[in-house]
């Protein structure tokens, strides 16, 4: 595994964290995405009076990056303001996985500036994903 983001990957996520829509929770977050186009996508939490209809930053990189015509992951960078470090909630997981393999790093980072890796394969042991699926039979 890669033991360091990509050199542009983590400041993408800052940046882009401080765009973040996040009037109720008050709770920031930036994801950068690098992907097998070499290219880095990302982006950062929308939130919604309507509680469940808001948007993760992972989610809205992941989108962004499908949007640019790329469907491969080779890492991910989460950030968010404050103490401690956030890892990306299941849903996210889940959304990860659809695009990037059981080895693909996951950086996380505070504000302290303390940064952890994790692979995919640690944080969604036992995926679900296309693999289970009979499409095209």
């Amino acid at each position: 595994m890669v033991d360091t983001p990509n050199k542009d990957l983590l400041k993408v996520a800052q940046a882009v964290r401080e765009n973040a829509y996040a009037p109720y929770s008050k709770f920031h977050v930036g994801a950068a995405i690098l992907a097998a186009d070499g290219q880095i996508y990302a982006g950062c939490n929308v939130e919604n009076a309507a509680y469940p209809e808001g948007q993760c930053a992972e989610a809205s990189a992941i989108s962004a990056m499908v949007s640019g015509g790329s469907l491969e992951i080779r890492q991910i960078c989460i950030v968010k303001k404050g103490g401690g470090l956030v890892a990306p909630c299941g849903g996210c997981r889940q959304k990860i996985n659809e695009f990037a393999g059981a080895d693909v790093p996951i950086f996380v980072q505070g504000a302290d500036g303390a940064l952890q890796s994790y692979t995919l394969g640690e944080l969604l042991p036992a995926a679900f994903g296309r693999n289970n699926l009979e499409v095209g039979t």
